[in-house]
């Protein structure tokens, strides 16, 4: 069976409650070999890498730009912290999710930007002190990411993911410049994409890694239209079980077989998140 790493799954969501370890068995089944579960804010740290150990997963520590309104300065300590007591924990792969979100109205206001800067720059400077690579949100703020990421590069150099990646090639080449692997998922497999399906496409492929943002961006075959929604049907659900059938539409677009990609991606990720080499050893 091909394997895949899922790069970015929020397995501990609500929208999972109900049949978390039914998800994870599909995804298991399917041939998701392994996820990384990043947290989004401070009071989901334990319940991120609790989950990580219970289902042999990786998890990043991190506050997400949407949770920068609710947020603390003490947050900031409360990371160093985790990260701290947490050094020696093989799961703990990356601090994450963290960026920028350009894209949400009520996160666009003079103080809220600020406000984004601040935590995205504070955890920055933990990942350097901890030695840990990033995984960012990337959301029509590529290039105020990359100016902060220049000015605060470690002595050994960035790594990490840029997750679910939809800027431009030459922000992507920054990026990659820079030491990072680029996210592709469900948004990628929408005919409509044509520019993130020409960058899927175009990139060096060992700059590619592949994810399901799960429960979000569901792939074209899960989505449900607004006017649908409006006639009571439901959004499709994201799981990780779907990678493979996200990753064979990219195989596709890149013209090579599953197989060949995933073996590719793979190691992508291991060069993104070095710890994960010892997890999958086992």
């Amino acid at each position: 069976m091909t394997l895949w790493i899922d790069t970015h799954c929020h397995l501990d969501a609500p929208e999972f409650d109900a049949d978390r370890a039914a998800v994870h068995a599909r995804a298991l089944a399917a041939g998701v070999a392994h996820c990384v579960l990043p947290a989004v804010e401070v009071a989901n740290f334990g319940t991120v890498r609790a989950l990580a150990h219970q289902v042999s997963c990786s998890y990043a520590l991190g506050i997400h730009p949407l949770c920068v309104p609710t947020a603390r300065d003490s947050d900031i300590a409360a990371l160093d912290e985790a990260l701290t007591r947490h050094a020696d924990d093989p799961r703990l792969v990356a601090v994450g999710e963290i960026g920028l979100d350009h894209f949400v109205p009520a996160l666009m206001t003079p103080t809220m930007r600020e406000r984004q800067e601040y935590f995205y720059r504070e955890q920055l400077k933990l990942a350097r002190t901890h030695q840990l690579p990033v995984i960012l949100h990337v959301r029509r703020s590529a290039d105020r990411l990359l100016k902060h990421l220049r000015e605060l590069v470690p002595a050994a150099g960035w790594r990490g993911i840029a997750h679910a990646f939809n800027g431009s090639e030459q922000q992507a080449m920054e990026f990659i410049k820079l030491g990072f692997k680029l996210g592709f998922g469900g948004a990628m497999t929408f005919d409509t994409a044509q520019q993130l399906r020409r960058l899927a496409v175009d990139l060096p492929l060992d700059a590619v890694v592949v994810e399901t943002d799960s429960p979000d961006i569901p792939p074209h075959w899960l989505y449900v239209t607004a006017s649908q929604r409006a006639a009571g049907q439901a959004q499709g659900r994201n799981e990780p079980a779907e990678l493979p059938r996200i990753a064979a539409q990219l195989a596709a677009l890149r013209g090579m077989e599953a197989e060949v990609l995933a073996h590719a991606t793979t190691a992508n990720t291991l060069d993104a998140l070095p710890r994960l080499k010892a997890l999958l050893s086992c």
